[in-house]
């Protein structure tokens, strides 16, 4: 068993790599002389992904007026920054989706990182200075952490989770993981965004979702994820019943300056918006 959460990401890179696509396209933001057409023609090397930015563009994600048929005209409504997120979430989807898993269905969970991409997107709407795009890239890959566990340490986490069905509804996953490893899946999946070179936003938030008081850089968008990852299982379960799923830290919304009130129509918001967002980031193309 990995003795601390740094040994389970040591040679992460022989586990799961970020594609090409995704470094082309961050390499060039990073460069101030890139032009919009460095950007298009990098993103139209890659047919997949090509088909699929084209798709979230004319999405109801975006609602805009005339469809958009190009990648150029894709990249100048969303902006370079989402494109990149973009690139990312379907990047990490497809790469862990080819991984062996007997302890959970690649299907669940990545239904339930878009239900918290698609809570974070809304709620980040309502808050104040956050930026929507990257919230939704934050909620997708808030628990990516668990994928590496599974993966490296599949008995210690069939472990955690029997602990987890023991007591339900009263034991968090995370909770179950540090009883088992000394860690959790935040921990891990921060060091994963930290190693894969990720921006301090998306960092935070995947390292700090469960203890939202560390969140260093940016404690605003770390407690909407937070917030985000129960009303997510809150619309997965179909319940408005709190103590149905783990508890919401008070201060996240003290941090956020949102409320309560906001919980059931964002839950009943992705429930709607769920099944064309699962046909654009999960399907194969």
């Amino acid at each position: 068993m990995a003795t601390s959460a740094n040994d389970l990401i040591a040679d992460v890179s022989g586990l799961v790599t970020l594609p090409d696509v995704y470094l082309r396209i961050n390499s060039l933001i990073e460069n101030p002389n890139t032009t919009l057409d460095d950007i298009a023609e990098a993103i139209s090397r890659d047919p997949s992904f090509t088909v699929r930015l084209l798709q979230v563009a004319n999405s109801s994600l975006y609602g805009l007026s005339s469809t958009v048929s190009t990648v150029a005209k894709a990249v100048s409504v969303i902006g370079t920054a989402q494109v990149r997120n973009l690139a990312l979430s379907i990047s990490v989807a497809n790469s862990f989706s080819n991984l062996l898993n007997p302890l959970v269905s690649m299907q669940d969970f990545w239904r339930h990182s878009l239900f918290c991409a698609l809570a974070a997107r809304r709620l980040a709407k309502e808050a104040r200075r956050c930026d929507p795009d990257t919230l939704f890239t934050a909620g997708m890959l808030h628990d990516i952490g668990e994928l590496v566990i599974f993966n490296r340490e599949p008995e210690e986490s069939k472990q955690a989770l029997l602990l987890v069905l023991e007591e339900p509804g009263e034991l968090p996953v995370y909770m179950a993981e540090r009883q088992v490893f000394g860690f959790d899946h935040s921990e891990v999946g921060g060091l994963l965004a930290r190693q894969w070179k990720l921006p301090p936003v998306l960092v935070d938030c995947i390292a700090h979702h469960h203890d939202i008081e560390n969140a260093q850089s940016h404690p605003r968008e770390t407690a909407i994820v937070h917030i985000a990852n129960s009303v997510a299982l809150m619309a997965e379960l179909d319940t408005l019943n709190p103590d149905d799923v783990p508890p919401i830290n008070p201060k996240a919304w003290e941090i956020t300056g949102l409320g309560v009130d906001m919980i059931e129509p964002v839950m009943r918001a992705v429930q709607t918006e769920i099944a064309e967002v699962e046909s654009l980031f999960l399907a194969r193309h």
